[in-house]
Order: C-alpha cells, then structure tokens, then sequence
C-alpha cells in the first residue's frame, strides 16, 4: 500500500528542477500513505514527473522500490495497491523469459504490460491498485483504478496540463493551478455525506471511477475505457442466474471466500483482521484460521458508553475461533478527540460518522500489525442491509395505501418525540427493537409518501432537501433509476444492491476506510470484494440472499461452518456514534464555531436555513444530527483546505 502522485506539464519542460521539486512536495503532502521510502521519476524532455511514498508489505527491498522502469526501458509505473495473484501472473508463458529482479507485484505488473500488453494485465489482476504507468515509445500516461473502486484515484486537467494523485492534498502542494469549489458538488455533498464519483469537490478535478483506464498523451488529449463494469456484472448475472442448490452454493462460495482469504493473507509484514463480531468479518477472520498460516491476530473496538457495544460478541468470536484477540474500551473522549483531525484525513468534505470509530480501530490495529483484512462489501453483495429487507416489502404494501392516509400517518410518526423513541428502544430487550430506533422510525416516515426511486434516494440522503441548504447550484445528475444498467434490473433489490454497489460502496465505505487507516500507515484488506466473488453473488438467485426475512441467508451458512449460530444471529448494529447527542453536548462549543454565522460557508452554504437546523435540534425539536452533520464537515473541511 502507498501513495502515488504526479503530472505531466509541458510548460515545465527541460525544467528538471522545477519538475523534482514538485513532484517531492507532491508526494510528500500523502507521507502518511507510504512512511517507509519514497522516490520520484522525471523526464524533462515531456514535463513528466511520477512521485511515489512506499509502504512495504511484500519485497521489503530495494527490489521492489518505485517508480520502477521495465527492463526494456520501455514503461514506468508508480502504483498504489495489492495484486494477489501476482506468482499466478509470473507463471504465464509469455513471462518466462523474464529474469526477475526480485519477487514484488510491482514488478509482476510492469512486465507483464511490457511482454503481454496493458489490455491483458488489467483482465488477469486480481487485486486492489491505483496505477498510473507512463509509455516511453507512445509519450502516453495510463492510469487505471481497481474493479470496486478500493483504491482511490484523482486526475485533473487543464489543457495540455495533467495532474494525478491519491489524495487531493497532492494537488494542493503541487502549488500549479488554483483549485475552485464546485458549487454542485457541495449540494451532492450535503445529500450523501460524499461527493460521488466521477465528480469531486473541486471543478476540473475528478475521480476516476471503479474498473476505468484513462489514458492522455502528452498533447492533452484523453480517451477512456471500463475494462470491468459492475454494472455489465450484475446484468448478467441476473440474465445467467445459477440452477444450484443450497449445498451447492454454500460449497461454491466458501470455496471462493477461502482462495479470497488465503491470496489476501500473502504479506511480508506482521498481519491481522479487524473483528465486529458480524457475518461479514467474522467470516473472513474464520476463514483465516483455516488457512492455517499460523496464529490469526483480530481487534476491536468497544463503546460501552455509546449505547450500543459489539466488543463482547467480537470478543466472543474471537475465543471461539481462538484468535490472539486485541481490544480497546473506547471513551466519548476517545472519540470526540478524532473530531478535529477529521478535515486533515479527509481531504474532500466527507460525513459519515462512522469514519470516527474507523479511524480508531484502525490505529489500534496499526499498533500490532501493518496489513489488516476487513469485511466490507458483505452487505452489498449479499442483501444484508437492513433497508433491503424493509424498504422493497414496504414499497409494496404502500402502494395499496392511498397517498391521502399516507401523509396523515407520515405527519403522526414526525410529531412523536424522537428522544422518546431512543428512550423506550433503550428499555426494550435486546433485538426487539433496532439500534438507533429513532433514526430509523424517522426515515420511515419520510419514505411512506415516494414512490421506489424516492424510496432509495431518501434512505440513503443525509439530509433530505439539500437545496435548501446549498442554494448556488443544482445536484449532479444521479444514475437513473428507470433507464440504463440499473432500469434494465427486475426488482427492486436488484437496483439497490447496484445502485449500492457502483455509489455508496466505492464513495462512502471504501474511502472512508482508505482514509482512517491510510493515516495511520495500514493497509486495509477486503476479501469479499475479490471480483469473482462479486461476479458469483450476481449470479445466485434472489433467495441466496434473503429468505424468510433473513438477510445475507447463503453468506451466514459460509459463516456458520466456522462460528456457531448463536454468536452470529444478532441484530444488525452498523459502528456508529451518539451524534445526536454529542451535537448536544461536548461537541456543542465545536459545532458553534463552524457555524458562526459570520464565516460559515463563504457562500456555498444557505446561513439562515443552517441556523434553523441549529435551532431546531438544540432544542429537541427535530433531530437533524446527520444533516448539520454534513454542514460541520464541510465548515470544517473548508477552513482547512479551501482558504489555502
């Protein structure tokens, strides 16, 4: 794992100083991504420069080492990632006259482009990798992102002028262009909680999108491709779907998970797994003590005083599978003191709460290992959130409910006190009532009047109208709902797991896990979204995934072989914070400050309806905690990054 970033500038030409110093800075601004070395490449003769911070995992010596040219001089790659077929790779015919430097997936990848071509290496990958190569002979610079969007990748350009990196601190110490607030991406912004992608927070800065190779030369002219679609996956999946039985599919996919698992455990570096006690990792960490590498390290995170604490059955899993298990009680003031360095990790505004607890479990886990394996993705593939279950059976039953008595009941549900829901939810036994029962009872009121698209787009939206708080521009257009890849899928999960897939995942979770523990110099692993895994969950039919009101039913049964039902069947509780109450409380005097009417926004932000927010949830009227929520992550993102 580890940080890339460079350009190409003909204004710069034959400046080879000028060329170094900012490709330095360039990489310096993401040490925090690749602490162990760094290296830049440069050719003045193009204004071409590939600067690179190495976090070592796998050949820890000067043999891995990038930017690294192939031994035909022909190619120059600086890559950010992990290919996990790299020694399948090596073995191919068209490899075998290649006298290896040493043993790194770097090195696997540059030859490979350089005897078999660059179309065929990204076919064969199997992995997670931003990768930006340079072609001495076409003056051409490739830069390609991974199938699922694990890794990140920002490009800019401004005429003849390219610029690329991990992070958009990059583009900030490159110092080159100035860097403008889209107006459209901030009301997106507000929506979700991210800026999706192709879009970033600034004009003329984008993200590349999962499975994409952009390639410009050194005119300024740009072509791209998707070489792996998740969208032409899931099509065709759902038009091939398998005639299999349960055992069968259980068989199959455990199979799968297993070679997932055993590929992603390959590392030169001390390694472990982070551990929920869910089905999603403690699958994955089940599967690691079967690989029988020897002692399996796990860690988690407890918040006792949050109300809603995974620790014990982490821990209970953790005994069962008898892993060398690492737990850290985690105090409000643990969590709060994550709050101010949230805009330095995130450098395009970024609001889902959870990055908190993320952040922290990553830095215990970076205390005891370099490399950690995850459960992310398990819910998109698999139907195991709990809005999949709910929101189709729910569409379905409104529908036969006239929109009159639709609204009166959504107006009754609002008028009830949310701290009341919280309160009797906290009474209740556990598993009768959802966590955070208030914010569910809440978007449930607010979908009983849409029809399916708005339905989704409701539950997914931090705050519902963000036109009333960014009023300069419009939202960016969305993925339509009705038409293309997603309006070609029959059911209603079929386009939520998509939509899911191809947004939420690469853009919320993805990037929320790449920046918690890319800040603390730990490379976060994610078997599940090995891409034949993706391919082969499209192709089960619908009752793989939910039965009988039971989500993820074939991914539980993977899981079941390993750890025993009891310790798995819990409700679903998601790694989030009291921010209802923090907004309240201790981060009050912080939230203030943000939103102090006379620097709040610098324009981008309506300060009256913000205020009103405020106001509102102050005194209990509302609960708006995820909207000012987005509100204070902007505020604060801003003053760090934008008055620059």
């Amino acid at each position: 794992m580890c940080g890339i970033a460079g350009f190409i500038d003909p204004h710069l030409t034959s400046n080879d100083a000028e060329i170094a110093r900012r490709a330095r800075a360039m990489g310096t601004a993401i040490a925090h991504r690749g602490p162990d070395a760094s290296g830049i490449w440069t050719d003045d003769a193009f204004g071409l420069a590939l600067s690179h911070r190495r976090l070592s995992i796998i050949d820890l010596s000067e043999a891995g080492a990038q930017p690294m040219v192939s031994a035909d001089g022909r190619w120059v790659i600086c890559y950010n990632g992990e290919i996990y077929n790299s020694n399948d790779i090596r073995r191919d015919p068209g490899l075998a006259s290649v006298a290896w430097r040493g043993h790194s997936d770097t090195e696997t990848i540059v030859e490979s482009v350089a005897r078999r071509g660059l179309n065929v290496t990204l076919d064969d990958l199997n992995g997670m990798f931003a990768i930006a190569l340079w072609d001495r002979r076409e003056q051409a610079l490739h830069l390609v992102r991974d199938r699922l969007g694990i890794k990140p990748l920002f490009a800019a350009q401004f005429g003849d002028r390219i610029f690329f990196a991990s992070e958009l601190k990059s583009f900030h110490a490159a110092r080159a262009f100035a860097l403008e607030i889209n107006p459209s991406s901030v009301t997106s912004f507000l929506r979700f909680g991210y800026v999706p992608a192709p879009h970033s927070i600034y004009r003329g800065v984008r993200k590349l999108m999962p499975g994409e190779h952009a390639t410009f030369s050194v005119r300024g002219d740009c072509s791209s491709r998707r070489y792996w679609s998740a969208a032409d996956v899931a099509l065709r999946g759902i038009e091939s779907p398998f005639e299999i039985s349960d055992e069968e599919a259980t068989a199959q996919l455990s199979s799968l998970l297993a070679d997932a698992v055993s590929r992603q455990m390959l590392a030169d570096v001390p390694l472990g797994a982070f551990l929920s006690g869910g089905i999603d990792s403690s699958a994955v960490a089940g599967l690691m003590v079967h690989a029988g590498r020897g002692p399996v390290r796990t860690f988690s995170i407890g918040f006792p005083e949050f109300g809603f604490d995974e620790s014990k059955d982490a821990a209970a899993v953790a005994r069962h599978l008898g892993t060398q298990h690492t737990e850290l009680v985690v105090t409000a003031s643990d969590a709060l003191g994550v709050v101010p360095q949230l805009a330095e990790m995130y450098d395009e505004p970024f609001a889902d709460s959870s990055q908190i607890p993320t952040h922290l479990v990553s830095k215990l886990t970076r205390e005891h290992v370099t490399v950690a394996l995850s459960g992310d993705g398990g819910d998109e593939l698999f139907g195991g959130y709990n809005r999949y279950r709910l929101a189709e059976g729910m569409s379905q039953r409104l529908s036969l409910i006239p929109m009159g008595a639709r609204r009166l009941a959504a107006g009754a549900l609002h008028a009830i006190p949310m701290a009341w829901v919280d309160g009797i939810a906290s009474l209740a036994p556990r598993g009768m009532l959802p966590s955070q029962a208030a914010d569910k009872l809440r978007k449930f009121a607010n979908v009983m009047t849409l029809d399916s698209e708005g339905v989704y787009r409701r539950l997914v939206s931090q705050c519902e109208d963000p036109s009333s708080l960014s009023p300069m521009a419009d939202e960016h257009p969305l993925t339509p709902w009705s038409t293309g890849a997603v309006g070609a899928l029959p059911t209603f999960l079929d386009r939520m797991q998509l939509l899911d897939t191809i947004t939420y995942l690469p853009d919320d979770i993805l990037q929320k896990v790449d920046r918690a523990s890319m800040a603390v110099a730990l490379e976060a692993r994610p078997p599940l979204l090995d891409h034949r895994v993706v391919e082969f969950a499209w192709h089960l039919p619908r009752r793989f995934k939910i039965r009988g009101g039971e989500t993820k039913w074939l991914l539980r049964r993977v899981a079941e072989q390993m750890v025993p039902k009891q310790l798995l069947d819990r409700p679903k509780m998601g790694f989030g914070i009291p921010l209802a109450e923090w907004l309240r409380g201790p981060l009050r005097d912080w939230a203030e400050d943000l939103l102090d009417p006379q620097r709040l926004g610098a324009g981008c932000i309506d300060v009256s309806a913000a205020r009103r927010l405020w106001m509102d949830h102050l005194t209990g009227r509302r609960n708006w905690a995820y909207a000012l929520w987005t509100v204070l992550m902007f505020e604060a993102w801003r003053r760090r990054w934008a008055d620059i």
